[in-house]
């Protein structure tokens, strides 16, 4: 499903949420906030297939719901070829 602004703050005022956390979409910079920082779309797999050249990351959520987000990238590779930060070919 495709969702707005508006959906996101109506299901989060229902649910008593302020906030919703999703993954395994790719984002480059291996996260993104969306709808107001109402949504963030963690990827914590850098360099996704080998080839996307993509940051990871993850993101710490403490008691009082303070985040902290590190991004990262792949873990060097001996005898692999090194790619580039560039967008997918299938996202241009």
């Amino acid at each position: 499903y495709t969702f707005g602004q508006d959906i996101t703050e109506q299901f989060n005022y229902k649910n008593g949420l302020s906030l919703v956390v999703r993954a395994h979409q790719l984002v480059m910079e291996g996260y993104n906030w969306a709808h107001n920082k109402n949504v963030i779309t963690v990827f914590s797999a850098p360099n996704y297939c080998y080839r996307c050249g993509n940051l990871g990351a993850i993101m710490e959520v403490d008691e009082p719901m303070n985040t902290t987000l590190t991004s990262f990238e792949q873990a060097p590779r001996r005898g692999r070829p090194e790619v580039t930060r560039r967008a997918p070919q299938y996202f241009v």
